[in-house]
């Protein structure tokens, strides 16, 4: 039976942290103590130095010579079962898909462990849980995240194959990517380009496009005054850095970094010292009379012909910003134009993350003669109520992003997306190189990824010979990781007093989501440890970790990646707030 003492001892070790978190959105949303830009600048320094000390600290202390090896096979075996449920249901349901099942096992697999879950089981069952956290952190760091990564850049590379590839994607037998791309979450614009080896199978160079490098040209020689907007990239730093300096009430929407100067001075004809890059397939551009983006007539090797190729029914990620719009205008218009072809890539706002917003429109509908933005009103009524599972649209019933031009021409008609056949991927093998090289890229910038890794390999040496860590470096480190869990609870309020809603995704999708967080990842956890013969205390620690809030690396991944990060925004938010009730409602039953 539980206790008014233990109850007292709970609230001992999680109040605090709840203060850190109210002072902190006190202090934007009441007090205007920070601006945005300081706020960004706190969690920078979180992001970087913090929690990555705070786990080193809590990792290099804990003896992984007596881990609890029942208790870890109960939370691997849980995340199993729902990768496992997960992958059939987007394999033979209909309204499955990769985004969701990614969203879902975030939601019910992986909770703050790190931050809220170490106090708070310590205060509610010893030291003894503090140390089955550590190990749960350790499994967390090491292997979810890179597999969550792993998923990610999957998804990315499927929609680059896509978009760019739609019927030649299985000849493809090499990918090679330019080494200043880390990632293919569609931050910036991607070009690709295909060569025929002597095999007829085509070899693949993924690169930045040329209008993401004219405007770091036009950065460096107009400076940083010349009027250009320049909006922080959400960093993949990941566990605290939760709050982009640009704040939208929007879900993610991000301006296109296309360069309107130059696609004017391209279409026009006007600019004769600037060459669009042509494809090596001839020339993929409009075709004049249906307003399809496809490859026409040219010298490529499959460019026989008229026949353009319709984009695939997840297009608006590499959507082609080509060529004239319309015919030439009053017949006086050049044809320099219509060979012009720069896939454009933002997967943040793609159809399936983001409900099929129309992301990239222009021409007269929206005040821009020739555009690639998001209107306001799209986000407006995104996912409000109404939600659906798959490609599906959240609220309305839309066709996806449509490309638009001056004489709004679809690029993509009803027609064609109806017709539109699955598109085959390269093998196997060459799909795992790719996103194994992009992960890797991604690995390597992570603090958190050395801080793991030093610290489990510290704890193996000084545990195994007994070695102490000097008294120097074990200060430098204690006086930033000893600030670290205050840190990250403050810029969660922060994050919190930002956001311009704490329920961002609608009141339908949060109750789903947050029925996934603390009922359905406790009931697999449950079902887990039992299965795997744990019982007694070790098995309340288990089924209280998993109603944990959520962590805050997958909403950092998913606000990356354009997948669902209004979900993970509320499940981190909103989880918060109810965490510590649900959390003593689980505490106290078990107790019973």
């Amino acid at each position: 039976m539980i206790s008014l003492s233990d109850l007292y001892h709970v609230l001992t070790a999680v109040v605090p942290l709840y203060v850190a978190m109210i002072l902190a959105y006190g202090s934007v949303k009441w007090w205007k103590i920070f601006s945005p830009d300081q706020c960004s600048g706190i969690n920078r320094f979180v992001a970087l130095f913090a929690v990555p000390l705070l786990s080193f600290h809590f990792i290099a202390s804990n003896n992984p010579y007596d881990m609890n090896y029942r208790f870890i096979a109960a939370d691997t075996l849980q995340k199993i079962i729902v990768l496992f449920v997960l992958a059939i249901w987007s394999r033979v349901s209909s309204r499955g898909s990769l985004e969701w099942s990614i969203t879902l096992f975030s939601l019910s697999t992986l909770p703050n462990t790190l931050v809220m879950g170490i106090p708070l089981l310590k205060g509610m069952y010893g030291d003894a849980s503090g140390s089955l956290m550590v190990q749960i952190v350790v499994l967390q760091c090491i292997i979810w995240y890179t597999l969550m990564l792993f998923l990610f850049e999957y998804r990315g590379a499927r929609m680059l194959i896509a978009e760019q590839f739609p019927d030649t994607a299985g000849s493809i037998i090499s990918f090679k990517v330019d080494s200043d791309i880390i990632s293919l979450d569609g931050k910036e614009p991607l070009e690709t380009q295909a060569e025929v080896g002597d095999d007829g199978k085509l070899h693949v160079t993924v690169r930045k496009s040329t209008s993401s490098r004219s405007e770091i040209f036009s950065r460096r020689s107009h400076g940083p005054n010349s009027g250009l907007s320049l909006t922080p990239r959400p960093s993949n730093l990941t566990n605290a850095e939760i709050y982009s300096l640009q704040s939208s009430r929007n879900p993610t929407p991000r301006g296109s970094s296309f360069n309107h100067t130059d696609f004017y001075s391209m279409v026009n004809g006007k600019n004769a010292n600037m060459s669009p890059r042509h494809s090596n397939f001839g020339n993929y551009g409009l075709d004049e009379e249906s307003g399809v983006a496809g490859f026409g007539r040219g010298n490529g090797v499959y460019g026989q012909g008229n026949v353009g190729y319709p984009a695939p029914t997840n297009a608006g990620i590499f959507s082609p910003a080509t060529g004239p719009a319309s015919k030439k205008k009053a017949n006086g218009g050049t044809e320099g134009g219509k060979d012009l072809h720069m896939f454009v890539w933002s997967s943040s706002a793609s159809p399936v993350s983001e409900g099929g917003i129309h992301v990239f429109r222009g021409g007269g509908d929206y005040g821009n003669e020739i555009g690639v933005g998001a209107h306001p009103k799209d986000y407006d009524e995104f996912g409000r109520e109404e939600f659906t599972f798959g490609n599906k649209q959240n609220g309305n019933d839309r066709e996806g992003p449509v490309v638009r031009s001056s004489s709004t021409t679809e690029l993509r008609p009803k027609i064609a997306q109806e017709e539109t056949k699955a598109t085959a991927m390269p093998p196997a093998s060459v799909m795992t190189r790719l996103i194994l090289i992009m992960v890797w890229r991604k690995l390597i910038r992570n603090p958190n990824t050395y801080s793991s890794l030093i610290g489990l390999t510290w704890s193996l040496v000084s545990f195994k010979w007994n070695v102490q860590m000097p008294a120097i470096i074990a200060k430098s480190i204690s006086i930033l990781s000893d600030a670290g869990l205050g840190m990250a609870m403050f810029s969660l309020g922060l994050f919190m007093a930002l956001s311009p809603r704490i329920i961002a995704c609608g009141k339908t999708i949060a109750i789903f989501s947050m029925g996934v967080r603390f009922l359905t990842g406790p009931a697999v956890m449950a079902a887990a440890s039992i299965a795997v013969g744990l019982r007694g205390v070790l098995l309340h620690i288990a089924i209280v970790q998993a109603a944990l809030p959520q962590g805050i690396v997958p909403f950092v991944f998913a606000k990356e990646y354009g997948v669902h990060p209004d979900i993970l925004s509320t499940g981190v938010i909103f989880g918060m707030l109810v965490a510590l009730p649900i959390t003593l409602v689980y505490y106290i039953l078990l107790g019973l």
